[in-house]
């Protein structure tokens, strides 16, 4: 069976937010505004989208 994956675009800037939130965008490649990565959807990856649900844009491929 193929893994799921996730196509996550950063749409706001992690200026004047947490610094955790700005490591977690880090952490999944993200950190400009317009940068997308595919990512493998699993519980780690959903947690971190969770936290930066307000900066990113999440569709299921």
């Amino acid at each position: 069976m193929a893994e799921k994956k996730l196509r996550v675009t950063q749409v706001k800037s992690q200026i004047r937010r947490p610094a955790d939130q700005d490591k977690t965008l880090r952490a999944m490649g993200l950190g400009r505004i317009g940068k997308t990565k595919e990512l493998t959807d699993n519980e780690s990856v959903r947690g971190m989208i969770f936290k930066v649900k307000h900066l990113v844009e999440v569709e299921e491929l």
